[in-house]
């Protein structure tokens, strides 16, 4: 008799039971689902009912997303002294953080994880790179520019002998990473609100391709070369690929960007930064130079 009022109790009007929906759906359950999800998907998914909303704070949904080795970057943010204490950050506080820019070496990198699969991505601004001349304002002068995530570049006037080199020292979660300059060829600046490229001083770029280097502490090695030829855009050049075997053990890149013919001047340049993302990313247009 009990029984029977209770499953009478659960019907609609009419006698029909009512259909489960989302809603009734076990939070674990729903947790299982947003393992197969990237990280904006399950943040729409949150907003859809309690379930997911549950689920999607759980930690090893989010310990699924982080890089191996989220501990030791982790360490970037506490040297920035942010405020807020590493102990009271969920798995999911921990990612909201480093998908974020996490400024190191003065301000002059920074890292952050690509939201879409938690991959790390890394940056270099022109003032950590080593440039031939660069203290010369005859040669080169730094640009303020909001077309840099570091809001500046440095533009080359003119000079004989081109060379850019830098250097990155890092433990990057294991997996295969290219590395790319980032150019442009001809004066970008804004003038009345718009957008504009001064090509009067661009020459010399014709005459001889410039070369790229990459080399790893484990032995990798990576040259090409390529004309720069496409002036009015921010382009990727592609130096070359390298894979990191182990989070556990830092690697050192040293890379290069040259064209040292003395035969003839070359100018009309910016270089805003270097950039190392994971194969396959490629947010910005990108040539790839012959080897």
């Amino acid at each position: 008799m009990g029984a029977g009022a209770s499953d009478l109790a659960g019907m609609e009007p009419g006698g029909k039971v009512p259909r489960a929906g989302l809603g009734d759906l076990p939070e674990l359950c729903a947790a299982e689902v947003l393992l197969y999800l990237d990280a904006p998907d399950i943040c729409r998914l949150a907003r859809l009912n309690r379930a997911f909303r549950g689920a999607a704070a759980a930690d090893f949904v989010w310990d699924a997303k982080l890089p191996e080795n989220y501990g030791h970057l982790l360490r970037f943010v506490d040297e920035a002294k942010e405020v807020g204490s590493r102990s009271e950050m969920g798995k999911k506080d921990i990612f909201a953080r480093l998908v974020k820019p996490v400024p190191f070496d003065g301000g002059r990198r920074e890292f952050w994880l690509e939201k879409s699969n938690g991959e790390i991505c890394m940056a270099l601004s022109s003032k950590a790179l080593v440039i031939t001349g660069i203290d010369d304002r005859r040669y080169w002068v730094n640009m303020p520019t909001s077309e840099s995530r570091f809001q500046s570049f440095a533009y080359l006037q003119q000079i004989w002998w081109f060379e850019v080199v830098g250097e990155v020292d890092f433990s990057f979660p294991a997996g295969t990473y290219s590395l790319y300059f980032r150019l442009h060829l001809g004066k970008s600046s804004t003038r009345y609100g718009r957008r504009i490229c001064s090509s009067e001083q661009i020459h010399g770029w014709d005459k001889k391709p410039v070369r790229f280097q990459l080399s790893t502490s484990d032995g990798q090695h990576a040259a090409s070369q390529c004309y720069l030829d496409e002036p009015g855009s921010w382009i990727l050049y592609h130096v070359g690929d390298f894979v990191a075997s182990s989070s556990e053990q830092a690697i050192k890149l040293k890379f290069s960007l040259a064209q040292i013919d003395c035969t003839h001047t070359k100018g009309g340049l910016c270089v805003d930064s270097v950039l190392i993302y994971p194969k396959g990313f490629e947010p910005e247009r990108v040539i790839r130079a012959q080897k």
